[in-house]
């Protein structure tokens, strides 16, 4: 991934016209780098300096179950790990509980795992409830286990705030997921 940190921006548009590069997101990337998780991590962790974990919409848009990257990037740490503020209006950070296993790296970019990026946008309150219902679903989609996985870890979350709510979305997940057929979802336009 390159950026305006390593070329100007004048000379990374001309490899784009010269079919060098293409933009994705705030990142560039050369022409034949196949648009995988790891390389949208990439592209998301260029926001911030430091090393945080890529979350809920983002960490969505890494695993394609969105078309196009949110335009706040959003990231979390642990809450025992402690930030100081980051003024930018690019990125939102938050601090919440985090285990191991709900944390994958991808080519050494950390992200929420798909079973807790749907967690989170199930529970996502600002999220209107077809935004989750549709994103969720095409998590759901490639992943045959991770159903179970996301139920799993609303029954151990007893007194969670709108576990209801997230209840109620999965259903609704579940159901679009199995009456779209694999493989039919639009295909990224990143490029």
């Amino acid at each position: 991934m390159l950026g305006t940190d390593d070329l100007p921006l004048a000379e990374l548009c001309a490899a784009r016209i010269d079919g060098d590069l293409f933009a994705i997101d705030e990142g560039w990337a050369p022409i034949d780098e196949p648009d995988l998780p790891s390389l949208r991590a990439a592209v998301v962790a260029l926001r911030v300096s430091r090393s945080l974990i890529i979350e809920r919409l983002s960490a969505a848009w890494v695993y394609d179950a969105l078309d196009t990257a949110p335009r706040t990037a959003q990231f979390c740490v642990p809450h025992r790990s402690r930030i100081a503020a980051i003024a930018d209006r690019r990125i939102t950070i938050r601090e919440v509980v985090l285990t191991d296993d709900e944390v994958a790296e991808l080519g050494g970019v950390s992200c929420t795992t798909p079973a807790r990026t749907a967690f989170d946008l199930l529970r996502e309150t600002s999220l209107p409830d077809a935004d989750s219902v549709g994103i969720v679903a095409r998590l759901l989609a490639p992943r045959p286990r991770l159903e179970s996985q996301i139920r799993e870890r609303l029954a151990r979350a007893q007194r969670m705030p709108h576990r209801a709510r997230a209840l109620v979305r999965l259903d609704h997940a579940v159901e679009t997921a199995s009456s779209t057929p694999v493989g039919s979802t639009q295909p990224s336009l990143t490029r």
